[in-house]
């Protein structure tokens, strides 16, 4: 029988059992932790370890006492002093020292990701609640602690490699493990709180680029043990969780009824040799987990949730469990028979009743769901299941496993009220379809069944409850719709609202969102759903736009209902919980979409919260996303909908034309489902149809926009119902707040909707409130809704049982009062009268002889009058000690607040009434020093002498941030204004009481010179006020410099100029007339007083910069002849405007040049000098333009050839008339062009260049008044845009230059936007990109005589045959318009056929066609290489990259030829002389190799902000590694890799010793062969930088004669091969990216086969019989082939693979298998090796198949999988599948031989080996060197049968 059943069976077990539904844990249920609490923390860092922690008793642990423990950074605890964490970290269960593990994983808190806190305790509320836990589980236990140890790890994050992290990652754990004990016994809690886990494994260091996660383990290791005296061997241990699965399900399920809550019996004084789990009901992860669930139709509550599912990792495990009747393990008992196991009614073996257990238990976040058994009827004994897990290896003890028990399964937080916990009632879920009940079986009782009288109050009150048999259902009235617990009236629009927070990644950037905006409104009459995301960055705003699932959820609820199906909100109501995922392609980013449901608001809005986070593709800005329609299939079952679907969209730029893309999306819906009233179920499948999806971002206004057309059908053909009826259709003419009802044919009717009134076309709400249509009852206020009506109890009341009656709040149930007073509750209110004896309020009481009052009593006391307080008053409620209590509430409204010391209320901690209040002891850190407006306000605050405001006092506005609310007003007068950022009035923003205050977020203009002055005074002072005796400057309402400044302290007056400065013979000390300042009129300032004052202004704080040049004037105004550079000490002359001239700088300390001698007369003035004075003139003060490009000019007046932007550091170089010579363009920081060279002739002018340079010019170089111009870009393209210089007309032109209709605009117009006027047009092909070139080489536009022009068909494609109408001559071309070699034909002959098909392609050409294939809008990918082949379609024997330069010398079959390769700039190889020439030179290093890999990843022009390798001369790294020209760097080792805590951050580099010594010091050993002597049969294991022999015995590993066959320093070795022929062993390089090979011969050297187009080769086969090899790439997802010297390369497969790693070949058969560990869908496929007959071999049951491997004997195909942890076999024809082995760690590569497989492993670190019959583990060899084994082959002295 399925496991299904027999979980039920195990239900049925129990006497008397109650169905309840837990949800998990929250992190506020952990025990209490933090500094507060006394713990200590553990430093940061990747490995850390506590000092010891001295027990003040010993501990048992298992049967051996510990008087120590330690506390580490990767989840565990041990007794004793960890070793270096890469001796356990990545290993299972055992360990060799003792472990308790709630979460063993590569952890790091380094950087302040997370902390790290322990104590040890003997608070008692710590022990009592310890106490209860083990009570509970352990219900026999005479346990009482006497210490505890508890250790939380919060927030922290796994370890990342830098080399591999594109930023910290966002992921955090969050755990505790509590150890409770006393003289005898020790037990251990783990607790997992929810959304406490959210990684599941880390990251092997050594993992290099192999894509490997290792799940954490959970559980308890004794450690080694002695064992006969002088050895030892492993002690007794325990799993948990060891695989992924299971780890995901530590929060979700446990083993206390709580999930999330474990609790473990670990330690005895006397013989304890095994961990006991608690037995209350629960789930073990190990050896498997169960994934049915069984829907129970219990008396309560009539809401279920979702199970969460967990599959059965085999068959077997399912197939091991029987149930009652149908196995002999587990029989139910008959009449009148007598078993002694069987559970008898008051036996000790019986559950403890509700009293007995009462006082132990525990209330986590639960729902009672009593459910009733009849014992009298059903009795079943126990259920005994032999479990036996995976046996270990020889002499090591067998893992004890968990005993199984009943499975909690809870999964859903319950919403609403907590209610207690019925003790030992669990919910046990399995799936529908996999049972059936006897309806005998069950007998309900109404004892406790809940029913309307009692519960109607949870429906809506616009719903009718109904009673059941086994309970009530709620359900919608008449005229509403809804699940009945939220109803909205029919046909009314609906809104909703909400938050979006989360982190999205966008690209490598990631953005915060923090509680933005969402508003939805849905026009339900036709489905259209309008959602807005508003104050999204713009970064993520474009990213977003794909994103329309977001919106798509209130299309599903509010859709346009078809017949027979319904939307989504009459399923889930308000309340649900949706989780989404997004996966696009093909950059495989990742969104994660969680929205949840909150019910509706007082104003009847949906309420949603939306969290996001992961990866979205970056979008550019300015780019339009169109989404085409689509339609969607949603699974219903009880409690959950679900869905997935891959949709299309596609992103247009005006820059790259319009791309695809596609994103799959996976989602499900849980929501509260009734099914007390047995009506029929929601149909199993309904379709939503997304008719139009419209997406956009409103850049300027920071909001993201969907709009969703949306109807809901049964699944099949519903375009017919829609052309029946325009209510179908969504075409009626009816209101948005009415219903169209369908009549006959094309009839309808619009009905206004429920709480409208109306003719249907036009709609009225009705105000139920003035019309007295309400319900509303005494104590309650109608308030209008649209559609509806809300009443809202008064305060002091609250809403009665049918949601319109208010009935009065007990509130002395609550205990308000002080301790010393008594309540009194009223209606609508409560008193607190002190006791006799004690005078206060009553919430404050003391003893009538007291101390002197405080300010806190004071307060209080003088808001009393006769200790009566004024009705609604806020009374202040002070301690004992007369301090303001921390949390201060206000009797009358119930709102509550936390204060600081003085009263002052802690911003952001106000709580409405009904809410959770904040814990104001432990809710923030230490406070932030106050603020300028905190000291203000408080100043304020501290007038009085009873320590209140002052009547009539200004008290200053602080936001949260303790800074000025820009809007301040006087309470008591009514005026408000405007503040700046210090609280000063900004002038002219001051209001009168009643009128409406001034906007005052509007921008401000920008500081001027005297504010910068102003302020940059008064904010020297420490404590933000003016230092006193500091002039402040005064300025006006503009913030120019008053004429007349006075200085505040010393009473001297002066007048100053437009910049502030003091204006000679006018200052007056104090006590004397001043001067009239408005009297000493000035002349304008000169061209040179402009200048030099504008270089004044260029300091942020008014004053000249450093360094910065200032203009020397004379008393005129005018410039001195000669100035000089105050800085530099450089001197030159000038002419009148402040020109230098030529030839009269001087350097420091030389003699100047006599600047008053005449001047040679001054030539006319040339274009050049025109054009640059033209510039410098165009300011009306005389200044050059900020950011103006001034051209430069030599000392003729030419134009100098090389030209640059003073401001952007472009450079460029121009012709004579100035005009920039195309594609000399260079941006800062890089070398500029050599504009002197004239070897390169520039590109033949184009149409607009012809059009203008052919504008006449007058003679002085300059376009003649009123001519237009055209303007040409870079490309000497037209703009789209082009402007009449003269007139101001512009208009858009098309790519001729021809004007576009309709888009000419008048000056001081709008212009039209010239990128969107008309329909996008497709992007221009190649081919008439080329015909278009040719067409404007001529002045005129037309083809030059004798010019081939290229035919293009209407898609703009090449026309097959291309003719030259000069010369008569005609060819063949293929799609690149490149001619078909051999087609060429004279004059007067025929023409070759094009049509036929081609002549088989060359390698070389099937190389280069790839590679022209990779185009993005049919154009080659920057940084491609593209080969070059001859006219015969051989390689020519010399190739260049385009992009980056470098050029190399290539064999026939294109295969780089060892030491040819050059940089650019420098001379080629001849590559025709033979190799010798250039045998000398050395191999480039992984250095070199990753270097011209990553400039040709950035299209051989890297910017300054990319890192790329820094190599030696030698060829090895440098020591010092930065990110390209700036100070960001670190350190190295002599492999590249990143050395630890040596990354700077500041302008220092950080100092770095080479690691590497020069070649003469240290030279590099030769990589040759070593083999084992007298050795048949031997294994090859790749591991790391080397290759290692393990010789075997027989089927034994002989690891006293292993040996290194091949050290190969910088590599990383990973697939391996071996040719029996040959006696060569064949392998991948990760690192150099290469195949290579060597002869399996002492001495012999490597020899590289491939080294190019290879990013991450991992799995590699030998065919010996063929001569081929084949392997994969697992980066460019690719199956390649080629003969064994590496010739005759071709691609096999490069579609529908994801992760290939493993491939084999079987040479006797001529087949291809391969695995693809897609972890989405994993699977192993065949082919021929001829690429052929492609098939699926398997692909059910399988996780991460990394190992591969054929087994001649059986000619089966067999795999080892690190995700089942399985070695299992099948036949080629998917048949006789069989399971070898399910106990592996974590398999990578293997190999069969002789009746054994051999498998790497990478939990152990070597090689392991497995017998076929008896499936047991019989060997393993662990290298000396403990680091990761990749591939793993066998090598024998002749070919093995089948392998030739």
């Amino acid at each position: 029988m399925d496991r299904g059943a027999m979980l039920t069976a195990a239900l049925l077990c129990c006497w008397s059992c109650s169905v309840f539904v837990v949800s998990a844990i929250r992190r506020t249920d952990l025990f209490p932790y933090g500094i507060s609490q006394g713990d200590l923390i553990l430093p940061e860092g990747d490995d850390e370890t506590s000092r010891a922690l001295t027990l003040p008793r010993p501990l048992y642990f298992f049967d051996s006492s510990f008087s120590q423990l330690y506390v580490a950074t990767n989840g565990i605890i041990s007794s004793q002093d960890l070793p270096m964490e890469k001796q356990y970290v990545d290993d299972g269960l055992p360990t060799d020292f003792p472990v308790v593990a709630p979460f063993l994983a590569d952890i790091d808190t380094s950087g302040g990701r997370g902390h790290i806190y322990y104590r040890v305790t003997e608070t008692p509320s710590v022990l009592n609640r310890f106490t209860k836990e083990v009570h509970r589980g352990f219900p026999d236990a005479k346990f009482t602690p006497t210490h505890a140890v508890v250790a939380t790890w919060e927030n922290v994050a796994a370890y990342e490699e830098q080399a591999r992290a594109t930023g910290a990652s966002n992921k955090v754990n969050t755990f505790q493990a509590v150890i409770g004990y006393d003289e005898t016994d020790s037990y251990v809690l783990f607790l997992y709180p929810e959304d406490g886990l959210t990684f599941f494994g880390t990251r092997p260091k050594e993992s290099y680029n192999v894509e490997i996660e290792l799940p954490a383990r959970v559980g308890f290791s004794r450690g080694e043990v002695s064992f006969f005296i002088i050895s030892k061997t492993d002690g007794p241990f325990y799993t948990v969780a060891q695989d992924e699965n299971s780890v995901k399900r530590l929060s979700q399920v446990g083993n206390t009824g709580v999930p999330g809550v474990w609790l473990f019996h670990t330690g005895k004084r006397y013989s304890f040799q095994a961990i006991i789990p608690a037995s209350i009901g629960g789930l073990l992860a190990t050896p498997s987990t169960v994934g049915y669930g069984l829907y129970l139709d219990t008396t309560t509550p009539e809401y279920e949730f979702e199970d969460y599912t967990f599959e059965p990792e085999t068959q077997e495990e399912v197939d091991s469990y029987t149930l009652a009747g149908k196995g002999p393990d587990f029989q139910p008992d008959s009449a009148g028979s007598d078993h002694s196991d069987s559970i008898q009614p008051g036996s000790s073996d019986s559950p403890p009743s509700r009293s007995e257990d009462s006082d132990r238990q525990l209330s986590y976040n639960r729902e009672d769901v009593p459910l009733t058994l009849e014992p009298a009827e059903r009795q079943y004994a126990p259920p005994r299941f032999p479990l036996t897990g995976p046996e270990g290896r020889t002499q090591r003890l067998q893992e004890q496993q968990p005993q199984f028990t009943l499975e909690v399964v809870d999964v859903y937080p319950p919403l609403g009220s907590e209610v207690p916990l019925s003790p030992g009632g669990h919910v046990v879920s399995v799936d529908e379809d996999d049972v059936e009940f006897d309806t005998g079986v069950i007998q309900y009782t109404t004892e406790n069944k809940e029913t309307c009288a009692r519960f109607q109050m949870q429906c809506s009150q616009n719903a009718f409850c109904s009673d059941y048999a086994t309970g009530f259902c709620c359900h919608c009235r008449p005229g509403f719709y809804g699940n009945g617990r939220q109803c909205l009236p029919d046909g009314a629009p609906q809104r909703v609202s909400g938050k979006v927070s989360g982190t999205v990644m966008v690209g490598s950037t990631p953005v915060e969102l923090n509680n933005i905006d969402l508003h939805a409104y849905i026009v339900v009459g036709d489905g259209r759903a309008y959602t807005a995301i508003s104050e999204i960055p713009e970064p993520v705003g474009w990213a977003m736009m794909p994103v329309s699932p977001i919106g798509e959820l209130f299309g599903w609820l509010f859709a346009l209902e078809l017949p027979n199906s319904q939307a989504g909100f009459k399923v889930t109501g308000a309340e649900f919980s949706r989780h989404a995922e997004v996966v696009f392609s093909p950059g495989n980013q990742r969104l994660s979409i969680t929205q949840t449901g909150r019910g509706l608001d007082e104003n009847n809005h949906l309420s949603v919260d939306t969290v996001i986070h992961g990866n979205v593709p970056f979008v550019p800005p300015g780019a339009e996303v169109t989404m085409e329609p689509f339609k969607e299939t949603y699974q219903y079952y009880p409690s959950v909908a679900t869905s997935s679907s891959v949709r299309e969209f596609s992103v247009v730029t005006a820059e790259r034309g319009i791309e695809s893309f596609t994103f799959h999306l996976k989602q499900n819906i849980t929501y509260r489902d009734c099914r007390h009233d047995n009506r029929p179920p929601t149909s199993e499948t309904l379709r939503i149809n997304m008719e139009r999806v419209l997406v956009m971002y409103v850049k300027e206004e920071q909001i993201l926009r969907y709009a969703i057309t949306n109807k809901i059908s049964p699944v099949g053909d519903s375009s017919m119902v829609e052309l029946l009826n325009p209510c179908y259709a969504g075409n009626h003419d009816c209101d948005t707040t009415a219903q169209c009802i369908p009549l006959e044919d094309q009839a309808f009717r619009c009905q206004c909707a429920t709480g409208y009134s109306g003719d249907g076309q036009n709609c009225y709400d009705i105000d139920e409130c003035a019309e007295g249509l309400s319900s509303c009852g005494d104590y309650s206020q109608c308030l209008n809704l649209p559609g509806t009506h809300r009443c809202q109890c008064q305060s002091g009341f609250e809403s009665g049982y049918n949601s319109h009656t208010c009935v009065d709040i007990n509130e002395c149930s609550s205990s308000p009062c002080h301790v010393s007073a008594k309540c009194i509750n009223e209606l609508g209110s409560f008193q607190c009268q002190c006791l006799p004896g004690f005078n206060g309020n009553g919430f404050q009481c003391s003893p009538l002889a007291d101390r002197l009052r405080s300010q806190c009593e004071q307060h209080r006391d003088g808001l009393q009058s006769g200790g009566q307080t004024s009705d609604g008053a806020y009374i202040p409620q002070c301690d004992s000690d007369g301090q303001y209590r921390p949390r201060q509430c206000h009797g009358s409204t119930g709102h509550c607040w936390c204060v600081d010391s003085r009263g002052q209320e802690k911003p952001g901690t106000r709580t409405p009434p009904g809410t959770a209040p904040k814990v104001c002891d432990i809710l923030v850190d230490p406070e932030r020093p106050k603020t300028h407006c905190e000291h203000h306000r408080d100043r304020v605050h501290t007038t009085s002498s009873d320590g209140r405001p002052l009547t009539g006092a200004y008290v200053p506005q602080c936001d949260e941030k303790g800074q000025y609310r820009p809007l301040q007003c006087h309470s008591s007068t009514g005026y408000c204004w405007c503040v700046d950022s210090r609280g000063a009035e900004r002038p002219g923003t001051r209001t009168l009481p009643g009128t409406p205050p001034i906007d005052c977020d509007k921008p401000e203009r920008p500081k001027t010179h005297c504010e910068h002055h102003r302020d940059s005074v008064q904010t020297t002072g420490p404590d933000g006020l003016p230092l006193l005796g500091a002039y402040v400057p005064q300025c006006d309402e503009n913030g120019l410099y008053l004429p007349q400044q006075c200085h505040g302290s010393t009473g001297h007056c002066w007048c100053v100029d437009g910049r502030g400065q003091e204006r000679t013979g006018t200052r007056t000390p104090p006590g004397t007339p001043r001067v009239d300042c408005s009297r000493a009129d000035e002349r304008p300032k000169t061209h040179c007083e402009h200048h030099r004052d504008s270089v004044q202004t260029t300091g942020p704080d008014g004053l000249p910069l450093d360094g910065a040049y200032v203009p020397q004037c004379d008393e005129n105004g005018l410039y001195l002849p000669q100035q000089c550079h105050g800085s530099t000490g450089h001197c030159w002359c000038v002419d009148a405007r402040g020109q230098e001239l030529a030839e009269t700088r001087t350097a420091p300390g030389t003699p100047r040049v006599d600047c008053s001698r005449a001047v040679h007369p001054e030539h006319p003035k040339t274009q050049c000098e025109h054009h640059r004075d033209s510039v410098q003139t165009t300011s009306p003060d005389g200044l050059s333009l900020v950011g103006a490009y001034v051209p430069q000019c030599d000392e003729n007046g030419l134009y100098l050839p090389q030209q640059c932007h003073g401001s952007t550091g472009h450079c460029w170089c121009v012709d004579g008339r100035g005009q920039e010579r195309a594609g000399t363009r260079t941006p800062p920081g890089t070398p500029h062009v050599d504009c002197s060279r004239a070897d390169e002739p520039e590109h033949p002018k184009t149409h607009c260049e012809h059009h203008r340079d052919s504008v006449q010019t007058s003679s002085n170089g300059n376009s003649p008044v009123g001519a237009y111009v055209p303007q040409c870009d870079e490309n000497g393209q037209y703009l789209p845009q082009q402007c009449h210089g003269s007139t101001g007309h512009c208009w858009c032109v098309d790519s001729r230059g021809q004007e576009r209709a309709g888009t000419r605009t008048p000056p001081s117009t709008p212009h039209i936007d010239c990128s969107r006027a008309d329909q996008p047009e497709r992007p221009k092909t190649p081919c008439e990109h080329h015909r278009e070139r040719v067409q404007v080489i001529s002045s005129h536009g037309y083809p030059v005589a004798g010019a081939y022009l290229p035919q293009c068909d209407a898609d703009g494609e090449y026309i097959p045959l291309q003719c030259h109408a000069s010369t008569g001559y005609c060819w063949c071309v293929d799609n690149s318009g490149q001619e078909k070699a051999g087609t060429r034909t004279p004059l007067g002959t025929q023409p070759k056929d094009c049509a036929k098909p081609d002549a088989p392609k060359t390698h070389c050409e099937e190389q280069r066609d790839r590679a022209q294939a990779s185009i993005q809008e049919r154009y080659p990918i920057a940084g491609v290489f593209v080969p070059h082949c001859d006219a015969q379609g051989q390689y020519l024997p010399q190739q260049c990259h385009g992009s980056t330069g470098h050029c190399w010398c290539v064999d026939s079959s294109g295969q780089e030829r060892a030491g040819t390769r050059t940089a650019p700039g420098t001379t080629p190889v001849d590559c025709r002389k033979p190799d010798s020439a250039v045998s000398n030179n050395r191999l480039e290093s992984v250095c070199e190799r990753w270097k011209a890999s990553v400039i040709e990843h950035y299209g051989g022009k890297p910017d300054p902000k990319h890192y790329v390798p820094q190599c030696e001369p030698d060829g090895e790294f440098s020591p010092v590694q930065c990110y390209g020209e700036s100070t960001y760097c670190w350190c190295v080792d002599q492999e590249g890799r990143e050395v630890p805590g040596t990354r700077s951050h500041d302008d220092v580099k950080p100092a770095c010793l080479p690691s590497v010594a020069p070649p003469i010091i240290r030279p590099v050993t030769r990589p040759d062969v070593t083999l084992p002597t007298n050795t048949d049969v031997t294994l090859l294991y790749a591991q790391g930088q080397k290759i290692g022999a393990l010789p075997l015995n027989r089927t034994r590993l002989d690891a006293a004669r292993s040996k290194t066959l091949l050290t190969l320093h910088g590599s990383i070795v990973v697939g391996i091969a071996y040719d029996c022929k040959e006696n060569k062993v064949y392998w991948t390089d990760l690192s150099a990216r290469t195949i290579n090979r060597a002869s399996m011969a002492s001495g012999a050297e490597p020899e590289m086969l491939i080294n190019t187009n290879l990013v991450s080769p991992e799995g590699l086969a030998v065919d010996a019989k063929r001569r081929l090899m084949f392997w994969v790439d697992s980066n460019a997802d690719v199956i390649e082939s080629a003969d064994l010297d590496g010739s005759r390369r071709r691609t096999l497969f490069d579609s529908d693979l994801v992760n290939p790693r493993a491939i084999i070949v079987v040479s006797s058969t001529g087949s291809l298998y391969w695995t693809d560990w897609n972890r989405e869908a994993p699977k192993i496929e065949t082919s021929t090796v001829e690429g052929q007959d492609r098939r699926v071999v398997v692909s059910d049951g399988i996780g991460l198949p990394n190992a591969l491997t054929y087994d001649f004997s059986s000619g089966q195909i067999c795999w080892a999988d690190a995700g089942t942890k399985r070695l299992e076999c099948i036949s080629p024809n998917g048949s006789s599948r069989r399971v070898i082995n399910s106990g592996l760690n974590y398999p990578f590569s293997m190999v069969y031989y002789s009746n054994h497989f051999y498998y790497s492993d990478w939990r152990r670190d070597g090689v392991i080996a497995v017998n076929k019959d008896s499936s047991k583990f019989t060997d393993e060899y662990l290298p000396e060197q403990r680091s990761h084994l990749y591939g793993i082959t066998i090598a024998t002295t002749h070919c093995l049968p089948g392998s030739h």
